[in-house]
């Protein structure tokens, strides 16, 4: 008969064999603190314009080089279940707003710091947890009080690039200008009456070679394709787009055919020719003169494609498909038939055009009022690039979010000094325990222009002095000039450095609410793993110089 062994008495004899649990101060709330504060940590050093770049290595072997912490959380793909709260709330950040994730992070992290100096002092998370959230709503209440300006005309391309600045510096300083420009260029043109902007309507085109300073607005859509046949270049396009391949039918069932002699068989591959050409005259006759295919394209179609003069373009991606049916207004066929009026698509330029070396078809329009702008980004590295990207993609989601709501607070840590200063004096205000959490949640939004002065290396302490001498003077709108050699201000709505309302609303509500919900946390029970597969041993780490010292050797 087995022997019994009794387990371990507590809360361990109650779960499975190898489940593991924390529970209490020290083992759980100090350590999820740890983990976001770590987190936190890593991408303060990437914030704003002078932040620092990241290179991240993906489980694909894939390069990241970018100061942008939503790309970096993403491809990190953080384990740690606390921190996992951290990167959600900044991932709701990206989705609704599209920028200031790096922001949700390090006021996250700066919450939860603080609120572990609170517990260690002796409060209890609860009361740290109230007095956060009385905090919180007080911060979303005074927030109004400093908007500066708003946006005045959505359709005034030269006012929306100075708004668009401030998001398209933090990722790329000193291209700024010419990318806002740009911007703001592609989505005002297809920006339509009624107000409902889709970002999905700005499509980015990646070339290598030349710089920057090269890259151009499109209204229309360019694809890094060759045209199939030797016709380039087609003047109001009528186009005809098939989601099937650009061949003749195929019969589903299987037949067999007996040639009897050398006639017939001359015949029957005749048959098939012929009816191929009725095929693509009838689109020829119908007044097609482009065709897009999103299947192969057969040698013998391209022949009388060629000798009806059908330019023919051939997009793999069903996507790129759907995305030019809506540029142009056509309808997918699904089969190789004539199309009618209402499902061709019409495009007043289709040519093939070079780009460095690089070969591209353009459908261009040449009225602004298209329903795809692209962006032409050129660069001299694939990683510059996605950078690049990445900014536009920023710039795009803040000129959403201004189609939502107008208004504006100055930037520069300008809003999180203000608000430092009157919760603090809030806080005086409220009796119990509660004050010095709200205390705490005050001083938390010092990191900010905190993060931004270390970057620069600029002495923080410094600047957070003066900062809150000038706002004591009644400054609303100063925050620190990131262009002074020294600790300095200046007025933000003077150098036009501006972050979006709802941005900072949204961004301060997900931050708060993901330290809190960290906080509640006293007990972690981790079951164990379930048993499957083991993962392939990996090769070892891709950097080591010596691939001998294998510690398993």
């Amino acid at each position: 008969m087995a022997l019994h062994v009794p387990k371990a008495p507590g809360f361990a004899q109650m779960l499975k064999e190898g489940a593991k649990h924390y529970s209490g101060l020290e083992e759980a709330v100090f350590r999820n603190i740890q983990a976001c504060k770590e987190l936190a940590q890593t991408t303060r050093t990437a914030y704003g314009p002078n932040g620092m770049n990241k290179m991240v290595i993906n489980h694909l072997e894939k390069l990241f080089v970018t100061n942008d912490a939503a790309t970096v959380l993403r491809e990190l793909e953080v384990q740690h279940p606390a921190a996992k709260m951290i990167v959600m709330a900044s991932h709701m950040q990206e989705q609704e707003v599209g920028d200031g994730t790096n922001f949700v992070l390090i006021f996250a992290g700066a919450l939860l710091q603080l609120a572990e100096e609170l517990l260690r002092m002796g409060l209890s998370v609860s009361e740290v947890i109230e007095g956060y959230e009385k905090a919180c709503k007080k911060a979303l209440e005074i927030l109004p009080d400093l908007v500066c300006c708003s946006a005045k005309n959505l359709w005034d391309t030269d006012e929306m690039a100075s708004l668009l600045l401030t998001s398209v510096m933090s990722k790329q300083c000193g291209n700024e200008m010419f990318l806002s420009k740009l911007i703001a260029q592609a989505c005002v043109s297809v920006f339509p009456e009624s107000g409902h902007f889709n970002v999905d309507s700005i499509r980015v085109c990646k070339i290598l070679g030349s710089g920057i300073s090269a890259s151009t607005v499109l209204h229309g859509m360019v694809f890094k394709k060759e045209t199939e046949g030797d016709i380039t270049s087609v003047k109001d396009a009528k186009i005809a787009v098939y989601s099937c391949p650009f061949d003749g039918m195929i019969m589903e069932t299987k037949g067999t055919v007996l040639i009897k002699n050398a006639e017939e068989l001359m015949n029957f591959s005749k048959g098939e020719e012929n009816l191929m050409e009725l095929q693509i005259k009838a689109i020829a006759d119908a007044g097609a003169n482009v065709v897009v295919s999103g299947g192969k394209i057969a040698d013998m179609a391209l022949h009388y494609a060629n000798k009806y003069n059908l330019m023919v373009v051939r997009l793999n991606s069903k996507w790129d498909l759907r995305r030019l049916c809506k540029t142009v207004g056509a309808t997918a066929l699904p089969r190789l038939t004539p199309p009618n009026q209402e499902e061709m698509g019409h495009c007043d330029n289709v040519y093939l055009s070079e780009v460095g070396e690089t070969q591209v078809v353009v459908f261009k329009h040449e009225k602004e009022d298209g329903a795809i702008s692209t962006i032409l980004i050129r660069g001299s590295t694939d990683n510059l690039m996605d950078d690049v990207e990445r900014a536009v993609d920023d710039g795009v989601n803040t000129f959403k979010v201004l189609t939502r709501d107008k208004r504006l607070v100055p930037g520069g840590g300008a809003t999180e000094i203000e608000l430092a200063k009157q919760i603090t004096s809030y806080g005086e205000t409220c009796p119990g325990l509660d004050q010095y959490a709200i205390k705490k949640f005050a001083e938390a939004f010092e990191v900010v222009p905190r993060a931004l002065a270390e970057n620069s290396g600029v002495k923080a302490n410094e600047l957070i002095s003066k900062l809150y001498a000038v706002h004591q003077e009644g400054n609303k709108n100063v925050g620190f000039d990131i262009e002074a050699e020294a600790a300095a201000g200046k007025d933000m709505l003077e150098a036009g450095v501006l972050d979006t309302y709802l941005g900072k609303h949204l961004g301060i509500k997900m931050a708060t609410n993901a330290a809190v919900t960290v906080l509640r946390v006293d007990q972690i029970i981790m079951a164990k793993a379930a048993g499957g597969p083991k993962a392939p041993k990996s090769p070892g780490h891709w950097d080591k110089d010596d691939w001998k010292d294998d510690p398993e050797q």
